[in-house]
């Protein structure tokens, strides 16, 4: 397929968006694009969100893991579960309860104005890394196949991409996300889908052989409860699971937002629950994929690569299959990416606008005319960071950053933590001193675990360890006037 077809039918993609963006955007005000007036179809909400709990590294990623630990990340779905279910009980009751717009908002009316804003800029730093790191996979992508061909620079194409994520959410918000993010979860999962079909046909196998073949091979290992130093130990795996679920979904106002905007908390339960349900469906068919990935490079001779995250797009651009899944792999690299980019960009200028920017009484005029001026500047900064990862050219260099975004979470865990849990005030002007401090030193304590741990492998606890640290430093800080949350 020519790289001219291929440009042509993401355009085509972004042109769907546009349509639903230009229908939806209609007589939209500031609470359509904060929370959607608080009237989105629940059910819609739940089957877009597995796009949006999913991004283009999941769908390059999560394959090629197979690679190297075989089915062992669907322990950590499986602790999803539990991360949702303290979500949809212990979360959703509190925001609704206080009727937030920015969840963040609740720090500030449980320890003060220090911690409200530590928070909500935490936030911020975390998830302009991660959208920013995003979007740059997908362009790299994007270009490796088709514009580097056209000549076009990697600057231009990253330039035009924000400019159409902004062109088609400026006006509607997480009105018009509830609807993109379904379309886009629908090209996401049919991509995967046909890849699936059109490799098992190309093998002659069947549905029942696919199942048959993953079941009797090493691939399908799934439980590992033998060696408690391997970061693939189930209980590891499992926990760290539900925590990342915890704080990377009920704390983050990207994901938060969408279920805010369900018309009850009821609605909103039933979406988390019911989306925790099927992220399990979802993984399995990806890790599926990956064993089946493996089987037909196995079988072509290919060289399976180095880089398990090149496993994917390595058998996509073999040669050996027909021209359209080319197509059908961009269209669901660019699906998965932008399902998450365009509401980080929407929850970004949520927060940046409702909680750092000062809270003097605003018309609605005002508040509109701010808001555009924040997702126009979040818009620039997005496009500054990806075109400084693309100037690092360091895979190793860009990984340690987005790890680092990780950290971000560990001081939004121990502050939700402890205001849930305890009574007390703290000392708030010390807060933002301890949220710095906190995922310092998690970084020492990662160090001292593989020096004097013999063959301990870190894991994602290193988020369970921040929170803790955050939760010791709070209670060091806290008074015993009780709160009035």
């Amino acid at each position: 397929m020519s790289p001219t077809s291929i440009v042509f039918i993401v355009l085509i993609y972004f042109l769907l968006l546009l349509v639903v963006g230009f229908i939806t955007g209609r007589k939209s005000n500031n609470e359509s694009f904060f929370i959607g007036n608080r009237r989105s179809p629940w059910l819609v909400v739940a089957y877009g969100m597995i796009g949006a709990s999913l991004s283009g590294i999941t769908f390059i990623s999560v394959p090629g893991w197979v690679l190297t630990s075989h089915f062992a990340y669907l322990q950590m779905v499986l602790g999803y579960i539990l991360g949702y279910i303290v979500i949809a009980f212990v979360l959703l009751p509190l925001y609704y309860r206080l009727k937030l717009t920015s969840i963040y908002s609740y720090l500030g009316t449980r320890f003060g104005h220090y911690t409200y804003k530590t928070g909500a800029v935490f936030f911020l730093i975390s998830r302009l890394i991660g959208a920013a790191f995003r979007l740059f996979i997908v362009t790299g992508v994007l270009q490796y196949v088709a514009l580097d061909k056209l000549g076009i620079p990697f600057p231009v194409t990253i330039l035009v991409t924000i400019l159409l994520i902004w062109v088609y959410t400026y006006r509607g918000g997480i009105k018009t996300i509830v609807w993109t993010d379904t379309l886009q979860t629908t090209f996401m999962l049919l991509s995967v889908i046909a890849t699936i079909w059109i490799i098992a046909s190309q093998m002659h196998w069947s549905f029942a052989d696919i199942v048959t073949q993953i079941k009797s091979s090493d691939f399908s290992h799934t439980f590992f409860f033998d060696d408690w130093h391997s970061k693939h130990y189930f209980w590891k795996q499992f926990l760290s699971g539900a925590f990342i679920t915890i704080v990377m979904t009920g704390l983050d106002q990207d994901m938060m937002q969408k279920n805010l905007s369900c018309r009850t908390e009821k609605e909103a339960r039933k979406n988390v629950l019911l989306l925790s349900g099927s992220l399990v469906i979802v993984n399995i068919i990806f890790l599926s994929l990956g064993a089946l990935l493996i089987f037909y490079a196995q079988a072509k001779g290919l060289t399976i690569p180095h880089d398990s995250d090149q496993l994917f797009p390595a058998v996509i651009m073999s040669g050996f299959l027909p021209p359209v899944i080319i197509l059908i792999f961009i269209i669901g690299l660019v699906a998965a990416a932008f399902s998450s980019a365009d509401s980080a960009l929407t929850a970004l200028t949520t927060s940046f606008t409702l909680d750092i920017l000062p809270a003097k009484q605003r018309s609605d005029q005002q508040l509109r005319r701010q808001r555009i001026k924040v997702h126009i500047g979040l818009s620039l900064v997005l496009l500054v960071i990806i075109l400084v990862f693309n100037q690092i050219k360091d895979g190793n260099v860009i990984s340690n950053l987005f790890k680092v975004a990780g950290y971000t979470y560990g001081p939004l865990l121990g502050l939700y933590a402890f205001g849930l849990f305890h009574k007390q005030k703290i000392i708030d002007k010390a807060v933002p001193f301890l949220a710095v401090l906190s995922p310092v030193l998690t970084y020492f304590v990662g160090l001292a675990a593989e020096k004097f741990l013999t063959n301990y492998q870190l894991s994602f606890e290193l988020l369970i360890v921040n929170g803790l640290l955050m939760y010791l430093f709070l209670w060091s800080i806290s008074r015993k006037r009780q709160s009035e949350v």
